[in-house]
């Protein structure tokens, strides 16, 4: 049984959870505090409001520069039925992130690697067993771990066989939802005991816990979404900043875990261990769509980023101590992260690196 209370029950404690914030922007001024925002900035976040955006936060340095949080418009039912659970006391939602939860674990593995429970070379049936794929015993025993991590099993959507290992990259969120097992097969406890005891709790991240999707959610291979809201999100990413620690100083991840995570993989340059990466010659997008440019062109060479469906972002930037959120639905502009990104270098907040 989870130790973890109820969907209902979180969200009625949020509020008292609310406010133990941490550092990281209990201590910064509010927008009205540090006045109005350039008007650069001003056009970044009205470009953020028009595109369906629910939570927009930029943090530099561990101080807000901004924070908006717009609510959910009443002709989005199905948004709020099947992503939203309920809202924080400052009034940001809390929302199912997607497949940003990706870069989530891949922090929690780091952490297992650390405490020696993970070898990323060794068999993923190591972890859990035979038989979790379709492939024959000879095919799954070559698959590693980090050829899971780096979206490089060879295996189809299906878990069927495709390629050897290693060498073929294709976003397969079904297969990447083995590394859940993977890391709490490794621990010996549940997901979402080791998320609140390795992560959310050392970060501050008082709004975040692994949640079970509505059946409309179910036919994507991965039953179990993460539920948070940006300031934990914002946590999450400044502890990339700080080179694994908390905004307290505690350490939560090793420095030499941290930088593995953000190793380009040999089957895509745009992608570490279930992290996106900025600054390569050519990227493979999800849908296998080959592109001869970097992830973001107008964005810092440097840029990392925990992306989700329906235009969820977590962007940091280590040479500019920046992190910024972006949640909400889907946007309408396909180019979100450029049009943004052209936005915030033209109002200083992300000066373009070569």
């Amino acid at each position: 049984m989870s130790r973890h209370p109820s969907r209902r029950t979180v969200l009625a404690g949020s509020a008292a959870l609310g406010t133990l914030a941490t550092p990281l922007l209990a201590a910064a001024q509010s927008p009205a505090q540090s006045g109005a925002p350039s008007a650069g900035l001003q056009a970044a976040i009205d470009y953020a409001q028009g595109q369906k955006t629910t939570g927009f936060l930029i943090v530099h340095d561990g101080k807000t520069l901004v924070e908006k949080n717009w609510p959910v418009p009443a002709d989005s039912a199905q948004f709020r039925e099947t992503m939203v659970y309920g809202s924080t006391p400052e009034g940001a939602l809390l929302e199912d992130v997607a497949s940003q939860q990706k870069s989530f674990v891949s922090m929690l593995v780091a952490i297992a690697i650390d405490k020696g429970m993970i070898d990323v070379n060794q068999s993923v049936s190591h972890y859990i067993g035979s038989g979790w794929t379709k492939a024959s015993p000879e095919q799954e025993a070559k698959i590693r771990v980090i050829d899971v991590l780096t979206m490089s099993s060879g295996l189809t959507t299906e878990f069927g066989y495709a390629a050897a290992p290693g060498g073929v990259f294709l976003y397969n969120t079904p297969v990447y939802a083995v590394s859940k097992r993977i890391v709490a097969a490794a621990a010996g406890q549940p997901l979402d005991v080791i998320t609140h005891d390795w992560l959310a709790a050392p970060a501050g991240m008082s709004n975040t816990a692994w949640r079970k999707r509505p059946a409309s959610m179910a036919d994507i291979g991965n039953p179990t979404g993460l539920v948070t809201c940006p300031r934990d999100v914002a946590r999450f990413g400044q502890i990339v900043l700080n080179r694994g620690k908390a905004a307290d100083g505690a350490r939560i991840v090793s420095e030499a875990s941290l930088a593995a995570m953000f190793t380009r993989s040999a089957a895509n340059p745009a992608y570490g261990r279930l992290w996106w990466l900025n600054g390569s010659a050519y990227t493979i997008k999800p849908l296998a769509n080959h592109v001869d440019h970097s992830l973001i062109p107008a964005a810092p060479t440097d840029l990392i980023a925990a992306l989700g469906a329906l235009d969820r972002k977590l962007y940091i930037v280590p040479s500019q101590r920046l992190v910024v959120v972006r949640m909400g639905q889907a946007a309408p502009d396909k180019d979100f992260d450029q049009q943004l990104w052209l936005r915030l270098v033209a109002a200083g907040v992300g000066r373009r690196t070569a």
